[in-house]
């Protein structure tokens, strides 16, 4: 029979790092220069919809404002029995990160063609995280080329598990 310390120390060790959302169009949309982790300013009942997975980063985005950075148009559907005080689904929310990163990516993302993109959202031990990018925007030919790549990759591996 185990205690109570070693059934928590079980309990956050399957919680750390567990993917709630991913933004595949991010990943087809842009080139990720590089990545982040910042934390995510939530109230109480939005953390309980993340938790659920109620959360869709599609379409969403950083931008800069007095300094902070915040999470644009992410939406966080209101918990169900929050009762009559649930927060705004797509609000803005603060992302937490160093100030020195944030004037690295602001200065960054004021160059033509790069933007700074959600990845995913995770947990870190109880911790809401998500992971940003600062990306630089694929052009359609672009798009095009991963898709055949993709293609042509695919049916390579195809043939060779049909060859053995």
């Amino acid at each position: 029979m185990k205690n109570k310390v070693e059934r928590k120390k079980e309990q956050s060790k399957k919680a750390v790092n567990k993917v709630v959302a991913v933004n595949k169009k991010a990943a087809f949309d842009y080139f990720f220069v590089e990545t982040f982790e910042a934390g995510l300013v939530l109230e109480g009942s939005e953390v309980k919809s993340v938790k659920k997975g109620d959360v869709n980063l599609r379409d969403s985005f950083c931008h800069a404002e007095n300094g902070n950075l915040e999470l644009k148009n992410c939406r966080i559907a209101p918990y169900v029995n929050v009762g009559a005080f649930a927060p705004d689904p797509t609000r803005s929310r603060r992302l937490l990160l160093h100030k020195e990163q944030i004037e690295r990516l602001c200065a960054k993302a004021r160059e033509k063609g790069y933007t700074i993109v959600p990845v995913k959202i995770y947990f870190s031990g109880r911790l809401v995280k998500v992971e940003i990018a600062l990306a630089k925007g694929k052009k359609n030919y672009e798009k095009k080329q991963v898709i055949k790549d993709r293609d042509e990759k695919r049916f390579a591996e195809r043939e060779l598990t049909n060859y053995r």
